[in-house]
Formats: structure tokens, C-alpha cells, sequence
């Protein structure tokens, strides 16, 4: 295998990597084949959706297929279909990646979710003695939570419409809860809602309102299309340190791409990555 340079032509040692989603996207085909081709490594991954989840995953196994992306509906179905779960798929009871041990007959498949591990990773430099005021109650807003309360912020209000979603996620976080943000501040603001979300209704909205973003001292924002949503903007003007949605969804990747491969990009190889996944 090339260490370094264009990958292999596609033969029958190729290994292949998957994702399975209701709606496929290419971000992560572009990011794991641009890797793959950078790195010379005899990989491929490709996109799917199914009908049948259970079916998908048997594949998985009766293929050899290393690794497998899981995106909504299937985050959760697929723990009962698994062989191992790791800490971070069961603290948000959701896995995102599966890897398949190709040395044990049938495979061996280790779940596990990389959106909590990278959500962990990026708020590590912020003081996890301030409070939290977090946008959202569904399935990300579960993971970045999580991530957020085991990496020791325990102050925090969860803002749902939902009130039944919002409540349920408040108080396994041991937060508060308010149906709307209103004249609620923190030192950390953290959107997990599609506001801001490139081609849907809210595109053009910012996720809180300007003082809100003027009385904080950092922000969070998971919408990955676009990386520059109305509220990173709002808060790279208001001098705040962010994390975007594309810092999450590219080192979540590269962790992904690391379990799969064995071989770990360099934090260059990511952003080009990143980039081209974006075009």
C-alpha cells in the first residue's frame, strides 16, 4: 500500500466503507475518498439509504464491509445490531459509526459516536464553570449535550418548542428549561436547531437574538451548511471565540476516518478535506 500519493485502481482488496442515511449527502463521500486518495490508501466509500436497516447492516457483516456511517432514523436502531458499544454511543443511547474487526470470522462490529467525542474535543478549551443556554431538543442536541455535561458543564438551560422533547433532555442533563430564549443569557450559547441552515426556512435567521450574542462569551454552532451561518457571523462581529457546524462534522470525520483506516490525517489533511467535502 502507497504511503504516500493516488490511491490503488479499485481491486478485489479494496476495502470499502459505507454510510447509511434517509438522506444521503455527499459531504462524507467527498471527505473519506479525497483522504484516501491523499494518503494512497486502498479504500472506497460510498453512500447508501435503506429500507431495512437490519438487512443493511447484516450486509455489513456478510460483505466485509469495514466501516459504516449511521445518520438518522437509524442512530438507534442499530445498537441491537452490533456486536460492541462503546461509552460514547451509550451515553447519548446513538451510535454514528460502526467499525467492522475484519479478523474475526463474520466480523465483529464496535459501535460508537464520534459526534459526542468531537463536540468533547472542540469545547475543551472553554471554562466548563460557565452555564450553557442550548437551542434544540432533538437527536444532535442529545450528543452535544451529553458532551457538554460529562466534560463538566453542569449549568445550563435546554430551549425547546417541544416542551415534552425539551423537558426530557433538560432534566436527564440535569439542566433548566424554557420553551423560548427571551431575555435568557450565558457565557455559552449553543445552537442545535436548523436556524441558520443553508436552503431551508430559516436560512437568513439567527439562532439568538443580538444581546443575548452581546452578553456571551463564546458560541456554538452545530449547522454545518453553511460554516459561516448568521449567528457565527453574528458572533466572530461581537469578538467571540466559535466552533462551527463544519469544525464538528470535520473532526468527527477524521475521527471516523482514523477507526476505519488505522491512519490518522494530519489537522492540514482535514481542513483540505473538509474543503473539498464542502464544494
Amino acid at each position: 500500500m502507497p504511503a504516500s500519493g493516488r490511491r490503488p485502481a479499485l481491486n478485489k482488496d479494496t476495502l470499502v466503507c459505507i454510510s447509511l442515511a434517509a438522506r444521503p449527502s455527499n459531504i462524507g463521500t467527498r471527505f473519506h475518498n479525497y483522504l484516501y486518495d491523499e494518503l494512497g490508501l486502498d479504500y472506497l466509500y460510498k453512500a447508501f439509504t435503506t429500507t431495512d436497516i437490519a438487512a443493511a447492516i447484516g450486509g455489513v457483516r456478510a460483505l466485509g464491509i469495514r466501516g459504516c456511517s449511521v445518520s438518522m432514523p437509524f442512530k438507534k436502531d442499530v445498537m441491537a445490531l452490533v456486536d460492541e458499544i462503546e461509552p460514547s454511543a451509550l451515553a447519548i443511547d446513538a451510535v454514528n459509526t460502526i467499525v467492522n474487526d475484519l479478523s474475526v470470522p463474520g466480523g465483529h462490529l464496535t459501535a460508537s459516536n464520534t459526534d459526542y467525542l468531537a463536540v468533547q474535543a472542540l469545547v475543551a478549551p472553554l471554562d466548563p464553570g460557565d452555564a450553557v443556554l442550548m437551542r434544540g431538543s432533538g437527536g444532535m442536541a442529545k450528543a452535544v449535550g451529553a458532551a457538554l455535561h460529562d466534560k463538566g458543564f453542569h449549568r445550563g438551560t435546554v430551549v425547546a418548542r417541544n416542551a415534552h422533547a425539551g423537558r426530557a433532555l433538560a432534566e436527564a442533563l440535569g439542566y433548566d428549561y424554557a420553551p423560548e430564549v427571551g431575555t435568557l443569557t450565558a457565557p455559552i450559547l449553543v445552537n442545535v436547531t436548523p436556524i441558520g441552515m443553508a436552503d431551508g426556512p430559516d436560512e437568513h435567521r439567527c439562532a439568538f437574538e443580538p444581546a443575548t450574542i452581546q452578553a456571551a462569551s463564546a458560541v456554538v454552532d452545530v449547522v454545518a451548511m453553511p460554516a459561516e451561518t448568521p449567528l457565527i457571523a453574528a458572533a466572530r462581529s461581537a469578538g467571540l471565540p466559535v466552533i462551527t457546524g463544519a469544525e464538528v462534522i470535520a473532526l468527527q470525520a477524521a475521527e471516523q476516518f482514523t477507526r476505519y483506516t488505522g491512519v490518522q490525517p494530519t489537522a492540514e489533511q482535514v481542513a483540505a478535506a473538509s474543503a473539498f467535502s464542502r464544494q
